[in-house]
């Protein structure tokens, strides 16, 4: 596939994840009353729904990773080439930030405004690290034994990690930036977004390092 395609996919889905994130988050607060975990219930659902929607529209054409960490470990695993993830990231970046632009003025706010949301401490650090780990581990597992699930596999796990995690499943440096630019239920401090990136990335490495010893390459003949 064309390459300019893929980067093009790679930012468009991104921008549509950020919104579905963001946006329902915006609703799910605005309707809940004061009620967290309806808010919860209503961007989870969204979020996981939503995910699957663009793995599907976008898969065929550049892998739907939206997230940096998925795109080093196709890279680790020869899904793609280690010269094209600079390209991945950096568009996956720039499709987040298009995307909480996008968002924010669908509800009247200013395109971007850092967030206060506190999501400080071990607890939170160590929650992403696990929410990471799971989210790296069904995607590689999955893709290698039943591709075809990946969208329902990717959705649900995202919706159930909003509820086992205390941060609510980042589990994407891209998305951590730019929710540090929303002031909104989906936000994030943007002092406490470094730290949800290295614990991010530690749990995505020790997934790809489980997944090589669980399913170890074939024979060569």
């Amino acid at each position: 596939m064309n390459l300019r395609r893929r980067l093009a996919a790679e930012a468009l889905g991104t921008a549509l994840l950020l919104a579905i994130v963001i946006g329902s988050g915006i609703m799910g607060e605005q309707l809940a009353g004061g009620n967290a975990a309806i808010a919860l219930l209503a961007n989870s659902l969204a979020t996981g729904a939503g995910l699957a929607a663009l793995i599907h529209i976008f898969g065929p054409v550049s892998g739907a990773h939206f997230n940096p960490l998925v795109s080093i470990a196709e890279a680790m695993r020869s899904g793609l080439p280690w010269r094209e993830v600079p390209l991945y990231v950096a568009v996956q970046v720039a499709g987040a930030f298009a995307g909480t632009a996008a968002t924010h003025l669908m509800f009247a706010k200013p395109a971007f405004f850092a967030s206060q949301h506190v999501r400080a401490g071990w607890p939170m650090l160590w929650s992403e690290a696990v929410a990471a780990f799971g989210l790296l581990l069904a995607i590689l597992a999955v893709s290698q034994t039943r591709p075809g699930a990946v969208p329902f596999a990717v959705g649900a796990y995202i919706t159930a990690a909003y509820w086992f995690t205390a941060s609510t499943s980042f589990a994407n440096p891209a998305v951590t930036l730019a929710r540090a630019a929303s002031d909104t239920f989906a936000g994030i401090r943007p002092g406490d977004a470094p730290g949800f990136i290295a614990a991010q990335t530690i749990g995505a490495i020790a997934a790809v390092c489980l997944y090589r010893w669980l399913y170890p390459p074939g024979p060569k003949h």
